[in-house]
């Protein structure tokens, strides 16, 4: 008599069985911030959301932003914020100095040999629109970034009306009113983390 053919055990997908890829040194780190750093013209957020999320997958969507989140509310340079917290994350204090190592040196660098150049242009007025245009570009590009990340914000436990209705109002205040970061931070901000907390809460 034969016996009844057994079903396949499905395999679980490799989401579900492989980690999230990280650096694997600190080499790799430093190379990975250089290069970010050395694609940032007009601003390096842009590039640090496609890399690190899109392409080398270290963090999701939700992830970043979060990380971003915090960067943003410390003192000092966002971009070196988020560095810092970065490298902290995957080799701590060694990570944090080598991300923001890796971020600066090179671009410093560039930065220097481009003032001296631009020091020799500085009262031509064709170089002058140029740079203005690119500043046009730069805020492209931060808003195209502000939009991919929104889409994190559909599993936030405050709902996303409410996350739209808080973000609509920090562009108010800052853009329009003209209000201290510092002040919006401290209003909106932890207004935000209250209705979160209230949310969580058992």
């Amino acid at each position: 008599m034969n016996s009844p053919p057994v079903a396949p055990v499905p395999r679980p997908s490799g989401s579900e069985t492989e980690p999230r890829p990280r650096p694997q040194t600190l080499t790799a780190l430093f190379i990975a911030f250089s290069v970010l750093a050395l694609q940032g013209f007009g601003g390096v957020l842009a590039v640090v959301q496609r890399e690190l999320v899109e392409r080398k997958r270290w963090f999701s969507r939700e992830e970043f932003l979060e990380e971003w989140s915090v960067a943003q509310v410390m003192p000092g340079p966002n971009v070196v914020n988020l560095a810092v917290v970065i490298g902290d994350r995957f080799f701590g204090l060694r990570g944090a100095a080598v991300a923001v190592a890796g971020l600066l040196t090179l671009p410093l660098l560039v930065v220097l040999a481009l003032a001296m150049l631009y020091a020799q242009f500085a009262d031509n007025p064709q170089v002058a629109a140029a740079l203005r245009a690119m500043g046009a570009v730069a805020a492209g590009l931060i808003t195209a970034t502000g939009l991919k990340l929104s889409s994190a914000l559909k599993n936030h436990p405050i709902g996303v009306p409410m996350c739209a209705f808080l973000s609509a109002s920090a562009f108010l205040a800052v853009a329009v009113l003209r209000l201290p970061l510092a002040w919006v931070l401290l209003g909106l901000g932890g207004a935000a983390c209250l209705l979160t907390w209230r949310k969580l809460s058992p």
